[in-house]
Formats: C-alpha cells, structure tokens, sequence
C-alpha cells in the first residue's frame, strides 16, 4: 500500500508539470511572431553530418549552452539528471552508475568532440574528466547506433561538445563553491596567432564528501551497526590540465594536437569494525592521453578527416594501513596474503586503448551524402591482481559506409532516408554486420521520424578475465567469464514532433531487444576458484558471474515539452520505461524473468528559467527545476527508494563577469537506506553555493585582427 502510494505521488507531480505546460501553451498560441529557437541548433551526431536540429533524420535531443549556462551544473551527472529525463544515477566510488532508458554505462558511448572518452573506474566511465564549465552543448541520440560508432552505443550516444575560442587572447576564470566544501574550479587560456590557435583548459574538483547514515546492513551479523563511519559519498579531490593546439594550412587544412593529463583522489575514513567499515586503502586514479590529426575539406566541401589518439587510465588502491592483499606473482600463482604497507601503493588496473579513424563525407548528385571510414582499435589491460597472466589484449577493425538521401525537397515538405552499414571485425569474436536505417517525413511544422538499427557489442577485456573480491557490509566475489558471447540487439523507434509557434512537443516510443546480454548473475558459492573458498570461508556472501542472459528487452516512451519566449523558457520531460530479461536457473534448471537492474518505471523532469536584460547594466535570471522518480529495482542489494528533488538558481551577468547563486534540493530530502544497499539518490539534503566568472578577451587574432583563413560553415549547411 506504501508503495502504491509514493507511486501515485510521483505521478500526479508528473501529471502537474504536463498540465501547467499545457495550460499555458493554450494562452500562448497567437504568439506566432516568437520562434523556437533551439530547432536552429546545428546538430552532427545521429549521423555525423551537419543537420539543423528541426531537420536532423535521426530523433536528437540537445541541452544547449543557454540551458547550461542558466542552470550552473555542478556535474555532468547533475545535468544530464536534472534536463533531461532519461538518465539515473548513483554515484559512489567506482563510478556514476549511469543508466539510459534501461541499459548501463556499457552500452552507452559517451564522446566528447565526437571521439570516445576512456577513464573507466568500475566498469563506469569517470565523467569527472569533463570540466562543466567548458562545455558548449550536448547532444543525446537514444538506440542503437552501432552502425556508425561500433561497439558500446547500444543504448545511445552522449556527445559531450567543448567550446570553440576564436578570441586573440582570452582569459577565463569560474570559481564554484558549496556546501560540504565542494570547490570546482575551471581556469582558461587561449591565443590566437595568425593561423595557430591553442587553448589551454585547467579543472579541478574537491568536496569533503558527506553521510546521510551510520547504519549498516550486515546479514551475516546478529548485533546491528549504528556507529559506521561509512559516508555515503567519500571525500574526493581531482584536477586535470589540457591542451589543444590547431593550425590552418592555408584555406582548406587544419591539423590539431592535444594531449591531457588527470589525477583524482578518494579518500575514506576508517571505522572500528573490521567487517564493515574499516577500509585500510584510499583509491587513487591517473589518465594521460594524446591525440593528432586534421581536417581537409575540398573546393566541393567534401571533407576528410584522420584522428589518432591514445588514452590511458590506471586505479590504485593506496594504503592507509598494513594490508594483506591478493593478486599473481611471476610465476601466475594466486597469492591471498601478500602484505602492503601504509604509503604504499597497489596497481589495480592500468588500461591503454590507442584508436586510427579515417573518415570521409561526400555530396554526391540527387542530393545524396555519402559517409565512409575505416576505424583500428587496440586495448590493453594489465591487472597484476585480478588477471591470470598480468595482462590481456583486444583488437578490432572496421569498414563503415552511410548515405543520406533526400527523396523530396520541397518549401513545407521533405522526406530523408538514412541508411549505414558497418562491418565489424574482432580478434576474439570474428565477423559483424550492423545495419541502420532512418527517415524523417516533414509535412509542415509535423515532422515524423522512424529508425531500426542493430547493435553489436564485444565482452569487455575486464569482462571476460578480471576476479576480484569486494569487500563491504559482506564479502561479494566477482568473476569475469571466458565463455561470454557477443551481445546483439534490434532497436525500434517512431517518433511524432509538432511546432507550435513558441512550443515544441515531441513524443517518442522505442522498443530495444538483446540477445546473449552481459550482466552479473548470482551463482552457487562453490563456482569461486578453491583458494577463495579455503580463504574466506563462511564469510563469503555471494559469488557473481559475467554471463550472458538468454534475451532482455526495454521498452518505453519518452515525451518532452518546451516552450521559449522572448525572456521565459519552459520544459518539462517524462520517460515511461520497462524491462525484462531472462537468466538460466541453473539450480531448477529453468529460465527466470527478472527486471534489469537499475529500471524505474517512471521519471521526469521540469523547469523554468526568466531572464531579464537591463540596458547597459546586464541581465538578471532565476530558474526552477525539478525532477522525480519512481522506485528502481534490483535483483540483490534492495531497491533504489522514489524521489523528488527541487532546485532554485539565480544569476546576474554583467559585460564580463557573471555571479551565480543557487539552493538544491529545496524540501531537504535525504534517503538514508543503510551502507550496502541501492539508494534512489545519494544526495546530502539541501545544499547551497555560489559562482563566480571572469572572462577577460581581447581582439580576434594577436597578429592581425581579421583571420586570414575561414571555413564557410554557412555552405556546409546550405541544405538544411
């Protein structure tokens, strides 16, 4: 009864968002003069290509920079949480445990700048190595679309697009500071000499983490603990610097170089009981990457392109106290008790990918666009404690073609087909064809958009060696598997948008089928490898497996609402979501149905920001925004509570300063489910923080005011 009530609670919030809108856009029709703005953002990533979001094929969903700049994210996981309402999270130290319409961290790609972003801590990607306050927009492709960007974008593509300086000299500083002592600093250098660019980025982040309970649940303990030390959310600092340098060769070549270099730290208070919560080691992270490559685009604006890039990221455990810790010596024989001590510090893992991609796009006659490349990736992965042998390699090759072709070209009505193809080859796993194929019908301010796509995604390297022991509330062991098979899927989506003057509505269903789905799976004890089972004994809770599910499925609709004018914005999200997978008992020997984890039925999220212009003496904004969820399930550990969260900012920007200031979660709402257990949300309660930016600019170019070279972005968008 409980729990018919909350969700009965979070749906009539979510009913409210979708009334108001509406009652409002009905008073709001005559204003035809006033236009939907963000329908002219310039939209790359459904299909690589430059589109006009009104007309983009492939259904795109974008936070602009006048959305992030009004709300102030801390995060990443902060903005994708609160603007749209797809996304979950549940951050905690091995990661952001991020969730799109029903599928994990491993099958969405996350690019930033269109090229895959590497710092996994986990299996989850770090999103802490994007800096905030550096980006422009991001766009949002839900479904597979293996087709085009290869393994790791079944649920969807994040494409995270970082500002582009044009400034001769510019200096940039933005400071953030909150509650808990969480500090996010973002500096900035650019110079522009002649046709050289380069753009210096420095970020860094430090909050002193927080604990919303001191209760643990411990099953394998008859006296309770009331008294943990465990935080929710450990004390954590990191900070990276980066460079970009780009030279334009004359009027038709640009070259670029880049590399970075990140630290991060979390640090984790020790407690008195040795089963639950005392931790002897802080976690410790180091990425470096490098990159080159460049741009030729033609006298026709054809436009090739080559990028090669390496990235690394490797997790310590540094200790805080003498240790016995586990792993191989030289010899590949398993060791449990070989002794650390404090100061000292243990490789985990340290993974190395280098990526080759070549691509070119072509207009070709009959208003056809052609794109095609050719894509080299190498993993490497050495875990001295967890891999049998030290290291473990991967590497994959692939041949990829689309084309676009507008069928009918007319003033109120067009029709574009899309179609790809990519032939994936893996070492492990062999030969791959993935199809896609799209269409967008326009009938005025209607537009209707259809996809089917397939996917296709390779165990991971972690996936199919990696052993390791957790050990928290109780002793969990996880084991990677050999005998995985690729994951396959078929994605299925039809999507209805409608323009009404200043409101836009765009409603969406899909329907995502996997076959021979990875995910842990709870086996008998008596699958962990003897020298565990001697060690640990009793105290050996779980053993959990990589296996493939015999088929899992997702289905949803995903609804938004938004409505611009001249000084308001208003928008409101809603994602229905379900799932079922079925997982081989071996005990009974039978299919069992379960939900994926993670899944909640139901989530949404609203806002509304004003901004005011003054003449000559700036503008002043506030904003609202909400977002809402209902339970999450899990097969272990307990579900994940309903929430509802609220969140005011305000912001007043003058010439080139802006001061920000803003209260979250406004009804103080704190779920304190004990250590151990799924948590809806881990936010502390109602915080506050303020911002502070500077931005001094000087001139376009430090050697002569106008550039001598220009790329026409105008033509390259002609069609649109």
């Amino acid at each position: 009864m409980a729990l018919r009530n909350k969700r009965s609670e979070v749906m009539n919030h979510l009913r409210s968002f979708g009334v108001a809108l509406l009652c409002l856009a009905s008073s709001l029709q005559a204003q035809d003069s006033l236009k939907v703005s963000d329908l002219h953002e310039v939209v790359v990533t459904g299909t690589g290509t430059q589109h006009l979001l009104a007309n983009a094929p492939v259904q795109t969903e974008v936070i602009t920079s006048r959305m992030l700049k009004q709300y102030g994210g801390q995060s990443i996981e902060d903005i994708l949480g609160s603007l749209t309402s797809s996304f979950s999270f549940n951050e905690g130290d091995m990661g952001s445990q991020m969730q799109m319409n029903g599928l994990g961290n491993n099958y969405i790609l996350v690019l930033v700048d269109g090229k895959r972003l590497h710092g996994d801590v986990g299996g989850e990607n770090d999103l802490s190595l994007i800096d905030p306050h550096n980006i422009e927009k991001i766009e949002i492709v839900k479904g597979a679309s293996s087709a085009l960007y290869g393994s790791d974008a079944i649920a969807g593509v994040i494409n995270i697009i970082t500002k582009k300086h044009d400034e001769g000299l510019l200096i940039e500083n933005t400071t953030r500071y909150g509650s808990y002592n969480d500090l996010r600093q973002h500096n900035g250098l650019a110079i522009k000499l002649g046709p050289v660019k380069s753009y210096t980025n420095f970020q860094r982040q430090h909050s002193d983490g927080w604990q919303n309970t001191s209760v643990e649940n411990t099953p394998s303990s008859t006296s309770p603990i009331t008294d943990s030390r465990s935080k929710t959310v450990n004390e954590h600092t990191n900070w990276q610097i980066s460079e970009q340098l780009t030279v334009n060769i004359g009027p038709h070549l640009e070259l670029y170089a880049g590399g970075s270099y990140y630290r991060k730290g979390i640090y984790r208070p020790k407690g008195k009981y040795p089963k639950y919560d005392v931790k002897t080691f802080d976690l410790k992270y180091r990425n470096a990457s490098a990159s080159v490559g460049g741009k030729w685009t033609t006298r026709r604006k054809d436009v090739i392109t080559l990028d090669v890039d390496w990235n690394r990221h490797a997790y310590y455990h540094a200790f805080t106290a003498t240790t016995l810790a586990e792993g191989f010596d030289q010899q590949g024989r398993f060791i449990l008790d070989f002794p650390y001590f404090e100061n000292q510090s243990l490789l985990q893992s340290d993974q190395r990918r280098t990526m080759a991609h070549l691509k070119g796009i072509f207009s070709l006659p009959a208003d056809n666009r052609l794109s095609a490349g050719f894509e080299y990736r190498h993993d490497y992965l050495k875990a001295p404690t967890s891999i049998e042998g030290f290291t473990a390699t991967d590497n994959t090759e692939a041949l990829y073609v689309q084309n676009e072709w507008r069928a009918i070209k007319r003033e109120r009505t067009s029709l574009l087909f899309t179609g790809g193809l990519r032939l994936n080859h893996n070492e492990a796993f062999g030969w791959r064809l993935t199809p896609k194929f799209s269409a967008m019908l326009r009938v005025g301010e209607l537009r209707l958009r259809a996809s089917w796509s397939q996917g296709f995604k390779t165990p991971t390297l972690k996936e199919l060696n990696y052993r390791y022991i957790r050990e928290m509330n109780n002793i969990i062991m996880y084991l990677g598997n050999k005998n995985l098979q690729a994951q396959k899927s078929n994605y299925f989506s039809l999507g209805a948008e409608y323009t009404i003057g200043p409101l836009n509505m765009t409603v969406t269903g899909y329907y995502n089928r996997l076959d021979d789905m990875i995910t842990l799976v709870t086996v008998p004890l008596t699958e962990a490898p003897e020298v565990y089972r001697q060690q640990y004994g009793e105290l050996l809770n779980k053993v959990r497996r990589y296996d493939n599910m015999e088929d899992a499925r997702t289905y949803g609709v995903d609804v938004s609402l938004r409505l611009n004018l001249k000084e308001f914005a208003i928008g409101a999200g809603y994602s229905y979501l379900d799932t079922e997978a079925h997982i081989y008992d071996e005990k009974h020997d039978r299919l069992e149905r379960v939900t994926i984890d993670g899944m909640a039925y139901h989530k949404g999220n609203m806002f509304i920001t004003w901004n005011h212009p003054f003449r000559n003496h700036g503008s002043l904004g506030m904003g609202l925004y909400g977002r809402a969820s209902s339970k999450r399930f899990y097969q272990v550990d307990g579900d994940g509570k309903g929430y509802q969260i609220w969140r005011v900012t305000a912001s007043y920007e003058l010439k080139k300063q802006r001061l920000e200031c803003g209260v979250d979660n406004l009804f103080d709402y704190v779920d304190r489910t004990p250590h151990g257990l799924h948590l809806g949300t881990t936010t502390p309660g109602r915080t506050i923080y303020a911002s502070l930016s500077i931005r001094f600019s000087h001139g376009k170019n430090l050697i002569n005011n106008k550039p001598k070279y220009q790329f026409n972005s105008k033509q390259e968008n002609e069609e649109d």
